[in-house]
């Protein structure tokens, strides 16, 4: 096994892989992947070093904490969040308690444990960070010994700032990456001060950030990248970090000339995640064993110099911001 720097929240009283795998690819919304297939790449994954695992009840309807249960039932060690609240309309008053027992109930068999390591409420409304009523029950479901901790998944910067503010929060997912600046400019912050944890998702923008996509390139029908890229299914700014395609493509013209020698854009994307101080975790997706041995080799490189970082800046003010800066 290779080891992969480890990351203290101290929040969550414990630390995680730098470098993590995002499961919703081995669920649904990315095309098919085969059992066989989503069985390599967390097994690669473990053997790669990365130890933290993030999935949720509606990837493929439970499909993806099914892997996750295989895979802690071989591996003990591995630690194992889920989200959960995406399985009704998006109402603040069905963020209950009684619906919270009940995904709980169903996330606990998905998983085959007794108690989940880490639970996130799954981009909820915003009228939920403003409900004491919420947090007293996800409070309770620690208490009762079903959660050893929960999150918050969010799509907004304000909602990242109101979750930090909650004093059990253990950690915030949120997206960060060469296309979404503004995380840096508060919620970092924030959270290094309260030991929040941040979990940093879309980390290569819906593959955008690999380098591998043209203006020729096609999805399949069930892949998200085709029928939500105008935030037809869910909010927009999960699919390619919600950069219009071809804006997206320009901008990567532009990243590619940043890259050392040996280095491929994925690998550059990543680490410029990694080196953001506050970050605790990156979450890339995966879908063969030979992805999620390059994404782990990250954890190893060295930090991106300060002419890179500056140049990710000059590529963001200059094509990206006015699409997604004041929107998130």
């Amino acid at each position: 096994m290779q080891l992969v720097e480890q990351r203290e929240i101290p929040r969550l009283g414990r630390s995680v892989s730098v470098v993590g795998l995002g499961t919703w690819q081995l669920g649904a919304d990315w095309g098919n992947v085969t059992d066989e297939a989503a069985h390599e790449v967390l097994e690669v994954a473990v053997e790669q070093g990365i130890s933290f695992f993030d999935t949720a009840d509606v990837y493929g309807d439970g499909r993806s904490e099914r892997f996750c249960a295989g895979l802690h039932q071989r591996h003990p060690d591995v630690f194992i969040a889920t989200k959960m609240g995406r399985r009704v309309e998006q109402l603040a008053a069905n963020y209950n308690r009684e619906n919270f027992y009940s995904w709980n109930d169903r996330s606990r068999e998905n998983l085959a444990v007794e108690q989940i390591d880490l639970v996130q409420l799954h981009c909820p409304p915003d009228a939920v960070y403003a409900s004491d009523a919420v947090f007293d029950v996800l409070d309770e479901l620690v208490e009762a010994g079903r959660i050893r901790a929960y999150g918050v998944s969010v799509e907004t910067c304000d909602q990242a700032l109101a979750a930090i503010s909650r004093p059990r929060v253990a950690s915030v997912q949120i997206i960060l990456n060469c296309f979404r600046l503004k995380p840096l400019e508060q919620v970092l912050p924030a959270a290094l001060e309260a030991g929040v944890g941040i979990i940093a998702r879309v980390p290569l923008a819906s593959g955008m950030l690999s380098g591998r996509f043209d203006e020729n390139t096609t999805f399949a029908p069930d892949d998200h990248r085709s029928f939500n890229r105008r935030g037809e299914a869910f909010d927009v700014g999960e699919t390619f970090s919600g950069v219009p395609y071809e804006v997206g493509l320009a901008a990567v013209r532009e990243l590619r000339d940043l890259l050392d020698p040996g280095m491929t854009l994925a690998q550059f994307a990543l680490r410029w995640v990694i080196d953001q101080p506050g970050v605790s975790t990156v979450i890339p997706g995966a879908s063969s064993a030979e992805q999620v041995t390059q994404n782990a080799s990250v954890a190893a490189q060295q930090p991106l110099h300060e002419d890179q970082l500056s140049g990710v800046q000059d590529v963001y003010d200059r094509l990206v911001r006015p699409h997604v800066h004041a929107r998130w």
